[in-house]
């Protein structure tokens, strides 16, 4: 199904993003089912290597948004819990939408843009859920300081995913990796 420098790919950004989960899971939440975003990035930097000739790379940026999700239940102890399933709907939202920026607005956007973007529509997915499944329209309440801890947590990751991509010499090798496999 996927080639073996895929499926390796896949495994060693999937990893990654389960150890940032694990450092993220270190740090208090400022408000209930409210993460920084820190195992967000490898998904975003994910989208740098979609080359439209590749005819997996969309399945397995899927595939590493749900291994991000799952091993983030696994870490936090939520499988069981509506946190699985705000997080489950936040990050496939999230990871739609930054699929969607960076396929159709590339190169008018950036790391920065699609993990702001990102960040946003994975805020307003949970607070929707939250508002219709557990806290009504008292949600709404927390929706500036949502919103407004996504919004600086997006763009620090889009920051740190714009340098890091151009500065990395590990990442500029994976990524002419995958380049001369297309």
């Amino acid at each position: 199904m996927f080639s073996e420098r895929v499926l390796n790919r896949l495994a060693m950004l999937g990893a990654l993003s389960l150890f940032l989960s694990t450092v993220e899971y270190l740090f208090p939440r400022p408000i209930p089912f409210m993460r920084l975003g820190l195992a967000n990035l490898p998904v975003i930097l994910y989208l740098d290597l979609l080359g439209s000739d590749s005819k997996d790379s969309t399945g397995t940026y899927f595939l590493l948004i749900l291994i991000k999700v799952l091993g983030q239940g696994m870490v936090n102890g939520t499988m069981a819990s509506y946190v699985f399933l705000f997080s489950l709907a936040g990050s496939f939202s999230s990871g739609l939408t930054m699929w969607l920026a960076w396929r159709y607005l590339r190169p008018n956007i950036s790391f920065l843009g699609v993990s702001v973007l990102g960040a946003l529509i994975s805020n307003m997915s949970q607070i929707l859920l939250s508002i219709v499944f557990i806290f009504g329209p008292a949600a709404w309440r927390i929706l500036p300081w949502f919103l407004g801890i996504g919004l600086g947590s997006g763009f620090f990751i889009g920051l740190f995913a714009r340098s890091f991509s151009g500065k990395s010499r590990w990442w500029k090798a994976l990524k002419d990796s995958s380049l001369e496999a297309s």
